[in-house]
C-alpha cells in the first residue's frame, strides 16, 4: 500500500498533500483533532492527532512545538516538490517539506522538521537548525545559520555570515543584517527587537 498519512488538515496540510501525490503517493488521509473536520482538499480524515499511524507519515502543522511533538515516535517522511531545485549535496532532515520554485545551494544542511515555503532560497553553506519555518518569498543568503524553531516571515532577507539563535520569529519584510543572540521577535529594516 501506497499511504501516506499526514497530521494536519488544514491549509498547509492541502499542500503538503498536494506534494505527497506528486511523489507518487495514491492513499492519501489526514489525522486532525478539530471536531467536524471530514475531509481535507478531498482526502479524508480517519481521525485524531493520536490515531496510530502505519507507514510513512508527515506532520503538516505550521506550529514548531506542535510539530516537534506530533512527530514524536513516527516515522516521518521528507517531502519535496519536485519544481524545487536543490544541490546534489545539500542534507535535508526527516519531517521536512521543500515547496514549489524554492532553490537550495550547494553544501546547506536544513535541520528536521523543518518548512522551506514556496519560492525562498537557502543559499550555499547555510545550516537551519530543527523546526525551522522559512516563509514564502524569504531569502537567506550564505553562510547563515540558525538555531531551532525560528520562523523568518515572507520576503524577509538575512544577509551572508549572519547567525539567529533559535527560538526567534523575523517579521515579514524583515532585514537581517546582522547576529541575532536573543530569543523574541524582530522586525524592521535593519531587524530590530521588539517588545
Amino acid at each position: 500500500m501506497n499511504r501516506i498519512t499526514i497530521i494536519g488538515a488544514s491549509g498547509h496540510g492541502k499542500v503538503v498533500a498536494d506534494i505527497a501525490k506528486l511523489n507518487g503517493y495514491t492513499d492519501i488521509v489526514f489525522l486532525d483533532d478539530r471536531e467536524g473536520v471530514t475531509e481535507c482538499c478531498g482526502y479524508k480524515v480517519i481521525g485524531g492527532t493520536n490515531t496510530p499511524v502505519e507507514g510513512d507519515c508527515f506532520v503538516a502543522i505550521g506550529n514548531a512545538e506542535a510539530r516537534k511533538r506530533l512527530s514524536e515516535g513516527r516515522r516521518l517522511v521528507t517531502l519535496i516538490h519536485p519544481h524545487a531545485v536543490i544541490a546534489s549535496d545539500v542534507e535535508i532532515g526527516e519531517g521536512t517539506v521543500i515547496m514549489a520554485g524554492t532553490v537550495i545551494n550547494p553544501a546547506a544542511k536544513i535541520g528536521r522538521g523543518c518548512i522551506i515555503n514556496t519560492s525562498s532560497s537557502v543559499d550555499h553553506d547555510c545550516v537551519l537548525g530543527d523546526y525551522c519555518h522559512v516563509a514564502v518569498g524569504a531569502h537567506l543568503c550564505g553562510t547563515v545559520n540558525t538555531g531551532n524553531n525560528v520562523w523568518i516571515g515572507a520576503g524577509a532577507t538575512v544577509s551572508n555570515n549572519t547567525n539567529i539563535c533559535g527560538d526567534c520569529m523575523i517579521g515579514a519584510g524583515c532585514v537581517v543584517v546582522k547576529d541575532i543572540d536573543e530569543p523574541g521577535t524582530y522586525i524592521g529594516v535593519p531587524a530590530k527587537k521588539i517588545g
